[in-house]
């Protein structure tokens, strides 16, 4: 099979890159594509990849694209990991809303829209080279805002495009391990998840037929034990009757959380790029121990994590499990063996609601599981959404709407009334100034008229 990578020259693609590697199934990836439009990117992490392949018999045949339409001829499955704009991009979409006084992050409030209206544009041309050059081809993407990114392409591709995100996965994998479930077992749990995506709650965690999750809730300890529990306090979620995926801590502790923003020395985004200075800044990218710097940068990337929200929530550090990077990778790579090879999975991906959640429309993109098998993604019951995040979907859903329609016709308006509407935004004035900002600071923004 041919796989093709957009954003190719990405700080993840090293751990995609080893999954392939350590695939044992017939009709495994043979031709590694990557595309980036940053050659000094893509030679950096060919470096990493060449190092992976050492000893291994059979890895994948990798080539470097600068030219998209090279990249995805023809391929067999593409995965969308691009940031228009890159972390400079980023920056801003974290210090400008914080200049005003409300939250400043890359995928949640003024800074998410921003991020979207960047790349909703870049998003939908790529789609429309993949359906003229690889018709067949299955899009899966791991680009953010993945709820919105997800809905666009599907506007253009149809069915062939299944959204992921690995916080859901991560906070199951934590919580059946407060548990106690091993992790062997972990995979026969049916995990009740429902919500937009970086706005989700798991509603069950059923093993055996029975739910789990009622025994967690009423153990403090337990849910303490691990992070969202730490994040959040036990006695919130007792309250919620729910585990909140971790990026509602911006909606359920705004003030907490802007006012760790503000003690910050430096963004996330700031803070990632001098982190990742030490990687694609050396000169020679070929230089020996490109993995070992590619480690170093990964490890102290995953420990900083989330830094400012664990300072809000009384600062605590990750758990030595939670450095370990991942969960992209092995939901992608379960993905491509369900349709390429009929290996059933479930999994919880971004996929339009059709009839599972009543507060929204049919083509609403959520987060939820599915089965994925070789006749294509099949929606699964959710269940309804929990009573006390209906208000918070539906408003979020209808920003990401909104958002979506700016983008597509490059309205201005729209794009004020999509921040100005934003449950993390207080105020049209303040909503208004930010997004003169934006357009005054950001590249990628100037066709919004």
């Amino acid at each position: 099979m041919i796989l093709s990578i957009l954003g190719g020259g990405g700080f993840r693609v090293p751990l995609v890159h080893q999954a392939l590697l350590d695939d044992r199934e017939p009709g495994r990836v043979t031709e590694l594509r990557l595309f980036d439009s940053d050659a000094h990117r893509l030679r950096s992490i060919a470096a990493v990849l060449g190092e992976q392949s050492s000893g291994h018999p059979h890895p994948p045949v990798v080539s470097l694209h600068t030219e998209l339409d090279d990249a995805v001829r023809g391929t067999d499955f593409v995965f969308s990991a691009i940031r228009v704009g890159g972390l400079a991009g980023r920056t801003c979409d974290e210090t400008i809303p914080l200049r005003h006084g409300v939250i400043g992050q890359e995928t949640v409030g003024a800074g998410g829209v921003a991020y979207a209206l960047r790349t909703l544009p870049v998003v939908r041309a790529m789609a429309e080279r993949i359906a003229a050059l690889a018709p067949e081809a299955w899009v899966i993407s791991f680009t953010n805002p993945a709820g919105m990114v997800t809905e666009s392409l599907v506007d253009v591709l149809g069915d062939r495009v299944i959204g992921i995100c690995d916080s859901p996965v991560g906070l199951a994998r934590r919580a059946l391990g407060a548990l106690g479930v091993a992790p062997a077992d972990r995979s026969r749990a049916e995990i009740g998840y429902v919500g937009l995506n970086h706005l989700g709650w798991i509603r069950s965690l059923v093993l055996d037929g029975s739910d789990q999750l009622p025994r967690l809730m009423a153990d403090p300890a337990a849910l303490e034990s691990f992070e969202e529990g730490r994040l959040f306090g036990s006695d919130w979620l007792q309250n919620l009757g729910h585990l909140p995926n971790e990026y509602l801590h911006h909606y359920y502790f705004t003030r907490e959380a802007l006012a760790a923003d503000h003690g910050a020395t430096r963004t996330r985004a700031q803070v990632i790029e001098a982190q990742q200075r030490e990687f694609y800044g050396v000169p020679d990218p070929t230089a020996p121990g490109a993995l070992r710097r590619w480690d170093d940068c990964r490890l102290a990337r995953e420990t900083t994590y989330m830094a400012s929200n664990r300072e809000a929530a009384g600062h605590f550090e990750r758990d030595p499990d939670d450095l370990v990077s991942g969960g992209y990778d092995r939901v992608a790579l379960a993905i491509m063996h369900a349709i390429a090879h009929d290996r059933p999975a479930t999994l919880i991906v971004n996929r339009p609601n059709g009839d599972r959640v009543g507060e929204l429309d049919a083509d609403a993109v959520i987060e939820a599981p599915c089965r994925v098998d070789a006749a294509g993604v099949h929606p699964l019951p959710t269940g309804p959404l929990p009573r006390h995040g209906v208000g918070l979907v539906t408003q979020v859903k209808q920003v990401e709407r909104t958002t979506i329609e700016a983008s597509r016709i490059g309205s201005r308006a729209l794009a004020w009334r999509a921040i100005a509407q934003h449950p993390l935004v207080d105020s049209v004035a303040v909503a208004r100034s930010i997004l003169d900002d934006f357009l005054a600071e950001v590249d990628g923004l100037q066709y919004l008229r």
